[in-house]
C-alpha cells in the first residue's frame, strides 16, 4: 500500500497558493489515475484505487498545514500502514519555482507541515516529494510568500511540475524510490 498525502490548507481562500502544491497534486493524481477524492473524514479527504499493481490511498489532511501531522496520524491507523508507505508532496522555498527534490527521509527543514508529520509519526524516515516555490522576494515575509499565488511567469512552470510529480509517483510505485530520485532529482 502507498499513501500519497498532499500538504496545504483547508478553504477557498487557500487554493492556487503556494503552500496548497500538495493538494494540486493529489488532485491532479485523483484525476490521472481515475481515483476520485469522495471520502470526506474529520481529518482528510481521500480517495482509494489501484494503481501499478499497488493499494493507493490519496489524501489531502483536512488540518492547517501546521497540524498536518493528525491527518497523517489519521491515515496511518485507519489502514494500518506504516510511515515508509508514505509519501508525502509538499511545498519548499529552498528550491527555484518548479524544481522537485525527492527524499526518502529526512528533517523538517523548516517546515512546519512536515514537523507536524514527524512529531506524530516518531520517525523521519518516511518518503516525500518536494516541489519547489521559490523564495519570497526581497522584503517580503515567508508567510504572505507561502499564502500566495504563482506569477504568470511561474504558472506554466508549475503546471509542468506537477506533470512531473504525477511521472514521478508513477515511477515510485513501479520502481521505487531509489530509482525515482535518479530520475526526478
Amino acid at each position: 500500500m502507498r499513501l500519497f498525502v498532499g500538504l496545504g490548507n483547508p478553504g477557498p481562500q487557500y487554493v492556487n497558493t503556494r503552500h496548497n502544491i500538495g493538494f494540486q497534486c493529489i488532485d491532479l493524481l485523483s484525476q490521472q489515475w481515475g481515483i476520485p477524492l469522495k471520502e470526506r473524514r474529520a481529518k482528510a479527504v481521500l480517495g482509494q484505487g489501484q494503481r501499478s499493481g499497488h493499494q493507493v490511498v490519496l489524501a489531502k489532511p483536512r488540518t492547517f498545514m501546521n497540524n498536518s501531522g493528525e491527518g497523517v496520524e489519521y491515515l496511518l491507523a485507519r489502514f494500518g500502514a506504516k510511515p515508509a508507505d508514505l509519501v508525502i508532496i509538499y511545498d519548499e522555498a529552498a528550491l527555484p519555482v518548479g524544481k522537485l527534490r525527492i527524499r526518502p527521509s529526512g528533517s523538517d527543514a523548516g517546515h512546519n507541515g512536515i514537523k507536524s508529520i514527524i512529531q506524530s509519526a516518531h520517525t523521519q524516515e518516511f518518503p516525500r516529494i518536494r516541489v519547489g516555490i521559490g523564495p519570497p522576494q526581497p522584503r517580503q515575509d515567508q508567510v504572505s510568500h507561502v499564502l500566495g499565488r504563482f506569477t504568470a511567469d511561474e504558472a506554466p512552470v508549475i503546471a509542468q511540475a506537477l506533470v512531473l510529480v504525477v511521472q514521478a509517483a508513477e515511477c515510485l510505485l513501479e520502481h521505487g524510490i531509489d530509482q525515482t530520485m535518479s530520475r526526478f532529482n
